[in-house]
């Protein structure tokens, strides 16, 4: 089955196909061509999420193009 919720090429917050903008930045620019994801639920505590650059929970695509 394949994935078609789409990242934003912003923040890579992973959005529900359905959206026109980003949930997390309000960016319009979001694509289907991502790949791999993590799922971030303490940003604050996380090592990975300081590194993305990453402040609210949630899915985020690893690579977006």
């Amino acid at each position: 089955m394949a994935d078609d919720r789409l990242a934003c090429r912003e923040c890579h917050y992973v959005n529900e196909p359905d959206r026109q903008n980003c949930e997390n930045c309000g960016s319009s620019s979001l694509t289907e061509d991502w790949a791999g994801y993590v799922i971030i639920s303490h940003p604050e505590k996380s090592e990975v999420a300081t590194e993305m650059n990453v402040s609210e929970p949630g899915s985020y695509a690893l690579k977006v193009r």
